[in-house]
C-alpha cells in the first residue's frame, strides 16, 4: 500500500524545479522539437547537457562552435565594427542556422517538426581578471510548424572570477532558456524568473531581454525590463525614445553623461526647464562635446512603488511621456545618488553631471543614508563626486516665498563645512537662467489636480504632454472626472 503524503499545518507551497537533466530530457523526448546549437567563445556548454541527458539524436540537428574568428566570419559574415560579442552577431547566427535547417530538411517529409536555433556568443573572464566577461544568448524557434518564428534574446554579464565556472553557468542558463521558451512561453514574467533555476544572482546578471514573434505579440519589452530590476537580476535597465530596450554598456560607453532623477509623475515644465538649462551649462564644460553627450532621465525603483508594490501601469505612463519628449530613460534600484554615479563610472571616464533641485541636494547631505557604509558619508561622497562629477542645482521656493539656491540653502550643522568644501571647489553650481514663473509647479500637485478633475494643470506640463494624458487616460485622468468636480 502506498504511504499517504503527509502535509502539516503551516506548510508552504514550494514550486518543484525540474533538474537540468529533466529539462533537457523532456526536450529530447519530444519528437517534434529539432534544431541547431551554435556556441562561440566558451565552448559547447549548453548542448553538452542535451547530449548527456539521453535521447538527443532526435533533437540535435547540429552542434558547432565557430571558435576561430576567420572561420566564424566565413560562416556568418564580417561584422562592421569588427566585434564578435554583439547582438548583431547573435541574430546573424540564429537566422543563418534557422535557414539552414529549413533548406536541408523537407517540410513534406517532416510536417510536424518545430525547428529552433539556439546560439550564444560570449567572452569569459580575461587572464588578468580585469574584465569579468559578458555575452549574448538567444533562441529562435517555432511552437507550431505552420507558424512564424519567435525569438528571445538576452544579454548577460558574468560575476564569477573563474572561466570554468562561467562556462558552467552559461550552460545552465542555456538549458533554462530553451526549456522556458518551449514550456513557459505563455507567462513571460515567470519564464524570466526561471532563467535563474539552479543559478544564483551572484553568478550572473541579465541586463537586457527582448521577446518577439507571434507568441509574444502582446509582450511589452519595457515591462520585461522592469521585471529584471524588480527581481534583482540587474541594477538598471534603459530604453530609447522609441521605447526599445537598449544595452546600458553600449549606450553609456565613453559618453559624457548628464542625469536627472525624478518621479516624473507626470513630467512638468520644471523638469524640462531644469533639463534645458543644465544641458546648456554642461555642454559649456571643458571636454564636453554635444555629439558625445548622453542625457538620461532616471527613475529609481523606490519611486515606482505604490503601497509597497511596483505599480506597472504607473511605470508605463511615466516612461511613455518621457519617451514622447525624445528622452532616454533608465530604471534603477539605486536609492542613493552615489550609486548612480558609481554605476555610470563602470562604463565611462568622461565628464558627468547630475541635475537636481535644492531639496534633493539637502537630502544628499543627510547622514542617515550612509550608515551602512564603513566610511559613512565621506565614503559616499568620494564616490559621488568622482573625478569630474558636478551638480547643477535648480532653485526652489522657501516657505516664505524666498528663492533658495546653493548660496542660502541649509544643511545639517555637522555637514555645513563639508558642503562648503564642495561648493567652494565648484562641485555644486547654480542654474541661474531658470524660469522663475514655474517654481511653484510640483508634480504631486499636478497629479492631484488630474485625479480630482481640477482645471488648469495642462499649462504646467510641456507642450503635447497633457494631450497624451487625456488621450490615453494616464495618471487616473478621465473626462468625466472634470464634470463631476464642477457639479
Amino acid at each position: 500500500m502506498e504511504a499517504k503524503k503527509i502535509k502539516l499545518k503551516g506548510d508552504k507551497f514550494i514550486e518543484q524545479i525540474p533538474s537540468l537533466k529533466d529539462k533537457a530530457l523532456r526536450i529530447n523526448l519530444n519528437e517534434n522539437i529539432y534544431g541547431t546549437f551554435a556556441e562561440i567563445g566558451a565552448g559547447q556548454e549548453t548542448v553538452r547537457h542535451f547530449f548527456r541527458s539521453g535521447g538527443s539524436s532526435g533533437t540535435i540537428a547540429k552542434a558547432m562552435s565557430a571558435y576561430d574568428k576567420d572561420f566564424s566570419d566565413a560562416v556568418y559574415g564580417i561584422e562592421e565594427d569588427g566585434r564578435y560579442v554583439t547582438e548583431s552577431r547573435l541574430k546573424k547566427m540564429l537566422t543563418f542556422e534557422g535557414k539552414l535547417i529549413e533548406e536541408r530538411l523537407s517540410r513534406t517529409k517532416h510536417p510536424n517538426k518545430m525547428f529552433f536555433s539556439y546560439a550564444n556568443t560570449v567572452a569569459t573572464i580575461d587572464f588578468a581578471k580585469q574584465f569579468k566577461g559578458h555575452g549574448w544568448v538567444g533562441i529562435r524557434y517555432q511552437l507550431d510548424p505552420n507558424e512564424a518564428y519567435n525569438e528571445i534574446i538576452i544579454h548577460i554579464r558574468f560575476k564569477e572570477t573563474d572561466s570554468r565556472l562561467q562556462q558552467e553557468t552559461l550552460g545552465v542558463l542555456g538549458v533554462n532558456l530553451i526549456y522556458g521558451a518551449f514550456y513557459k512561453y505563455n507567462d513571460p514574467k515567470k519564464l524570466l524568473r526561471y532563467l535563474y533555476d539552479h543559478l544564483d544572482k551572484d553568478q550572473l546578471e541579465i541586463d537586457t531581454i527582448n521577446f518577439s514573434g507571434p507568441r509574444f505579440a502582446d509582450v511589452d519589452n519595457r515591462l520585461m525590463s522592469l521585471q529584471l530590476v524588480k527581481n534583482g537580476m540587474t541594477d538598471a535597465v534603459m530604453f530609447n525614445p522609441e521605447g526599445k530596450n537598449i544595452l546600458p554598456a553600449a549606450i553609456l560607453y565613453k559618453k559624457n553623461i548628464l542625469a536627472f532623477r525624478g518621479s516624473f509623475r507626470p513630467v512638468t515644465n520644471v523638469n524640462m526647464d531644469m533639463y534645458e538649462k543644465s544641458l546648456k551649462m554642461f555642454l559649456e564644460e571643458n571636454k564636453v562635446e554635444k555629439e558625445n553627450t548622453l542625457v538620461i532621465f532616471e527613475i529609481t525603483l523606490s519611486n515606482l512603488r505604490s503601497d509597497g508594490e511596483i505599480d506597472e501601469r504607473d511605470f508605463m505612463d511615466r516612461a511613455e511621456l518621457l519617451c514622447s519628449l525624445g528622452q532616454t530613460v533608465m530604471i534603477s534600484n539605486f536609492q542613493e545618488y552615489y550609486k548612480v554615479v558609481e554605476y555610470f563610472s563602470n562604463y565611462t571616464k568622461a565628464r558627468m553631471g547630475l541635475a537636481m533641485g535644492v531639496n534633493n541636494l539637502i537630502d544628499i547631505f543627510d547622514e542617515k543614508y550612509y550608515r551602512h557604509l564603513s566610511g559613512g558619508i565621506l565614503e559616499a561622497f568620494g564616490k559621488l563626486f568622482y573625478r569630474d562629477m558636478k551638480v547643477f542645482l535648480y532653485p526652489m521656493l522657501g516657505e516664505d516665498g524666498e528663492t533658495i539656491t546653493s548660496e542660502n540653502l541649509k544643511v545639517h550643522p555637522r555637514m555645513k563645512e563639508l558642503y562648503k568644501f564642495f561648493k567652494f571647489n565648484g562641485k555644486v553650481v547654480d542654474i541661474d537662467d531658470y524660469n522663475p514663473d514655474i517654481l511653484q509647479v510640483f508634480s504631486r500637485e499636478v497629479l492631484k489636480m488630474i485625479s480630482e478633475g481640477k482645471p488648469g494643470w495642462e499649462s504646467m506640463l510641456p507642450a503635447g504632454v497633457s494631450e497624451i494624458i487625456k488621450e490615453q487616460h494616464l495618471f487616473g485622468y478621465h473626462p468625466n472626472t472634470l464634470l463631476s468636480a464642477n457639479n
